[in-house]
């Protein structure tokens, strides 16, 4: 198959969805009008000169035509939720510091038992991580037969009881089961994410959505511990929780400035019906015939079947557990070396906040402009695979962070040391993770949902695995041999982007569409948003 890059766009008939978003992901997308027949009269664009990809229909039913303040507060709920799972999760790294020092815990006391802090920091972390990785998988599932806004306010609300369950727990098997139920339902904003953008946002709006996003779920585990190491240091670890159980409080209030945008396009004149009824999925009901929960259970599996979702995957996998791994053990690690109190942990945790801000603030503007670089290269079309470039950098960036970290502490550098290299690994991450989310939402728009799922399980099944090796590893090799060989191991996965850059599109031509339907053509075809 040719894969020669045409001077413009193949003359077509301007009616709105006649821009297939399959076509444009496997021929590359074209925003600029210039490119098409009668500088694209007739299609719709932005105000500042962009082809809308997809085309919206005309309608305020469809979520594509909403205002932008509208669409922007509901990004910033979503982002809001997000941060929830992981920030909940970083308060379990610092809470297990005071609850070492008991058997079991009363009203004023802790939970774990002094003698097996490190196995019972691993179990109740690495749990409450798996479940956060597992949650998305479901969310989307659901999401796609339910709706967006149903499945998102159950979540929440039992989000809501399982901190309360943490705070309030008298027992380490209840804390435990609490920990465990807690990441099973408070990834709904996580998981999700991606089918939310989809829904709201044109193609070349992406990069910018996901990264504000993205910093904010990237940021959480390390706000958590910051916050809870000052709550702790002043009173019992409980309030640890009770403060995760007023945000979540408010991220239950604010699902009602949340909308449905699961959005039919091949039948736009079905009633949307009142608030009420999208909330409690009474309307979407209406639709279930259509449907089989079956089949939408099914489409995690046909979008994890892609070789690009798969090496995409394995990449984040190898490259995000070490910066969950130096997380979840930065805190025993100073307060074992460097005699650290919980408020000077608290103190030291602005190393994540600055980390990640910066590598918000870099890819703000580079993801942009590495796609306006490569689109005047290859005569203003842009293929998914340009969103990788940005990710070399930000791997190589992500290897001398290892590097340092494992001397820093090997030779117990000054603290500032470890804090601006782990700043810096921070600043990798942030750009990396906006990158390949733009990627395989480029590549496969019609399987946003499942695409954000597997990521986010990647994260999260990464800090599964490092959580449970971390400690361990070092004690038997020592920091600076175990980071290097993580280092070694981020370097090695640099060679599947190469791949992916080299034979991506053909390998997404050889493999066609995520075909959830039972039809031959996908949603995208009929111009159907992802379920």
């Amino acid at each position: 198959m040719s894969t020669s890059l045409p001077l413009e766009k193949s003359p077509v008939e301007l009616r709105a969805i006649e821009i297939h978003e399959e076509t444009e992901a496997l021929e590359g997308y074209v925003i600029d009008p210039s490119r098409y027949p009668d500088n694209a009269r007739g299609l719709k664009t932005s105000a500042d000169g962009f082809v809308l990809i997809p085309q919206p229909l005309d309608t305020d039913d469809d979520p594509l035509n909403w205002s932008p303040r509208r669409k922007w507060l509901m990004v910033a709920i979503i982002a809001y939720i997000a941060a929830l799972a992981d920030y909940t999760g970083g308060t379990a790294i610092i809470t297990v510091i005071p609850q070492s020092k008991y058997v079991r815990c009363d009203v004023h006391a802790p939970l774990v038992v002094k003698d097996k802090k490190e196995a019972n920091h691993h179990v109740i972390k690495a749990s409450n991580l798996f479940t956060i990785g597992a949650c998305g998988l479901f969310v989307v599932a659901l999401a796609g037969f339910f709706g967006r806004l149903p499945v998102t306010f159950f979540f929440q609300s039992v989000m809501v009881g399982t901190c309360v369950w943490s705070a309030a727990a008298t027992s380490f098997n209840s804390y435990l089961a609490g920990r465990i139920i807690n990441g099973f339902f408070c990834s709904v904003g996580q998981g999700g994410a991606l089918m939310w953008v989809k829904d709201l946002f044109f193609f070349h709006e992406h990069p910018r959505v996901i990264n504000y996003i993205e910093f904010s779920i990237i940021l959480s585990p390390y706000l958590g511990p910051l916050i809870t190491s000052f709550i702790v240091s002043g009173t019992t670890w409980r309030w640890g929780f009770w403060v995760c159980t007023i945000l979540a409080c408010t991220g239950w209030f604010l699902v009602f400035f949340l909308d449905e945008t699961l959005f039919d396009r091949t039948s736009p004149t079905v009633p949307r019906g009142s608030y009420i009824s999208r909330l409690m999925g009474v309307q979407q009901a209406k639709t279930w015939r259509q449907k089989s929960l079956i089949r939408t259970f099914g489409r995690p599996l046909i979008a994890i079947s892609k070789l690009p979702v798969l090496m995409i995957l394995i990449y984040y996998f190898l490259n995000f557990a070490w910066v969950i791994g130096v997380n979840t053990t930065v805190a025993i690690w100073l307060t074992d070396l460097y005699g650290f109190s919980t408020r000077d942990l608290g103190y030291f945790y602005f190393f994540g906040v600055v980390g990640v801000l910066l590598g918000w603030l870099a890819g703000h503007f580079l993801h942009d402009a590495v796609g306006s670089f490569y689109m005047r290269r290859h005569v203003g079309r842009l293929d998914p695979e340009a969103r990788l470039i940005i990710t070399y950098p930000a791997t190589i960036i992500l290897c001398l962070s290892l590097i340092a970290l494992g001397f820093s502490f090997q030779h117990q550098w000054h603290y500032m040391v470890i804090a601006v290299f782990a700043a810096t690994q921070c600043f990798g991450v942030m750009i990396v993770t906006t990158a390949i989310n733009a990627y395989l939402l480029d590549c496969y728009p019609e399987g946003s949902g499942e695409v954000s799922a597997w990521i986010t399980a990647s994260r999260n099944w990464a800090g599964f695995m490092a959580t449970y090796i971390q400690i361990e590893w070092v004690t038997q090799l020592g920091p600076a041999k175990v980071l290097g060989i993580q280092a070694a191991i981020t370097f090695a996965s640099l060679s599947l982007l190469v791949f992916l850059q080299l034979y991506g599109k053909q390998m997404r031509q050889w493999q066609g569409r995520m075909l959830f339907g039972a039809g031959k053509q996908s949603p995208s075809n009929t111009g159907l948003q992802s379920a």
